[in-house]
């Protein structure tokens, strides 16, 4: 599996575009905004996309996910249902931080815990990871021990649990209970900032790691 890292709007998410290197089929994952900037990566690299994913539905990460699939006419996946109200709220989270105006969806298809989701000829597993916000979800690849983790989990840091129906000991939970037990070797794209690997925060992020 090969991906680009696009970044969108005006907090810098990351935006990823990710592809099955066999057929060049892919998804883009959290297409936030900046929409221009998605379609140039796309052709850039010659990807068909077949369906957007999204790991939670605050404004950066969803804001440009019903447009960039009626251009593209394909499905939306995920996140877990939990995440409905904020998706519902899509344009007051746009007006409440000055986005472009978002428009509220339902996605195709709701993601739980344990579902696989396919791109091309691989295939990625679906954690459910609450904390951040209530129907947070992670994809996780096996094969190439890559994971897209959104706002659980950043290098050195963590996501936010004051935003509605966060949770900071579920946040913890969910980074020990489900990503740490994929393997020290597991690299991490997050949703703002640099990557990194789940068994460099094990030994030094100061808020979830072993010295915590």
């Amino acid at each position: 599996m090969k991906f680009r890292v696009i970044p969108v709007t005006p907090f810098e998410q990351n935006c990823t575009l990710l592809w099955c290197e066999k057929t060049l089929h892919g998804a883009v994952v959290d297409p936030g905004g900046d929409l221009s900037r998605i379609l140039a990566a796309i052709e850039e690299e010659g990807v068909i996309v077949d369906k957007l994913l999204l790991t939670h539905g605050h404004i950066d990460h969803a804001g440009g996910t019903a447009q960039l699939a009626q251009k593209l006419g394909v499905p939306i996946e995920g996140p877990h249902t939990e995440d409905a109200f904020l998706l519902e709220e899509l344009p007051r989270q746009s007006q409440r931080y000055g986005f472009p105006l978002a428009s509220a969806f339902i996605p195709g298809r709701w993601l739980n815990d344990g579902d696989s989701v396919q791109i091309g000829e691989e295939v990625l597993t679906v954690l459910h990871t609450p904390g951040h916000t209530p129907g947070h979800v992670v994809y996780y690849n096996p094969v190439t021990k890559l994971a897209l983790v959104g706002d659980v989990l950043f290098r050195g840091s963590i996501g936010r649990t004051d935003f509605p129906r966060g949770d900071y000991d579920t946040l913890i939970s969910s980074i020990r209970g489900k990503l740490f037990p994929l393997g020290d070797e597991v690299a991490f794209i997050p949703g703002h900032g640099a990557m990194s690997t789940f068994g460099n925060e094990k030994s030094f992020n100061p808020f979830v790691g072993d010295s915590a």
